[in-house]
């Protein structure tokens, strides 16, 4: 990935990484990571990142709602059921424009899967892991995150 990639990357996500794999951890979907590793090139893939990064959105997103005056599991349950599905944070990753720099496998780019929400939502999860393990913070962590939901469309209710 080249310099002026994670340059642009960081300035959308208002975070700047010190540990540079992080980010690009998240954005290599496993497809590429294998095509990489046929050829004998070390990779790792955001598939780890986006367990992490779900456990700790969800952990966000329930302390949000309830600071925004959410009163019942039920209405913390819906708004966070709504908030982290694939769709809506497929929305919140395009927003910031960086789906071009997935790292795809050429199958993957075959069948377009790049705009998928899915793929979008999975890789959003892999970016908070990256910006909680380079920061060793969940507070820093948490105060992107929300920013990053705040200046969305799909966030708009917020």
């Amino acid at each position: 990935m080249k310099l002026e990639d994670i340059a642009a990357i960081e300035q959308q996500l208002y975070y700047t990484f010190e540990t540079k794999e992080f980010l690009i951890r998240a954005l290599t979907r496993k497809a590429f990571a294998q095509e990489q590793i046929q050829q004998g090139v070390a990779c790792q893939d955001q598939e780890l990142d986006r367990i992490l990064g779900d456990a700790i959105l969800k952990a966000i997103l329930v302390e949000m709602l309830i600071q925004q005056g959410c009163k019942s599991r039920e209405a913390v349950t819906t708004e966070k059921s709504r908030l982290e599905s694939r769709e809506n944070l497929g929305k919140v990753l395009e927003a910031m424009k960086i789906q071009q720099f997935i790292r795809l496998g050429k199958g993957e780019k075959k069948q377009g899967i790049g705009n998928q929400s899915s793929v979008l939502g999975e890789t959003f999860e892999a970016l908070v892991a990256a910006i909680y393990l380079d920061s060793n913070s969940y507070e820093k962590t948490k105060e992107l995150v929300i920013d990053l939901f705040s200046r969305t469309a799909a966030a708009a209710s917020l």
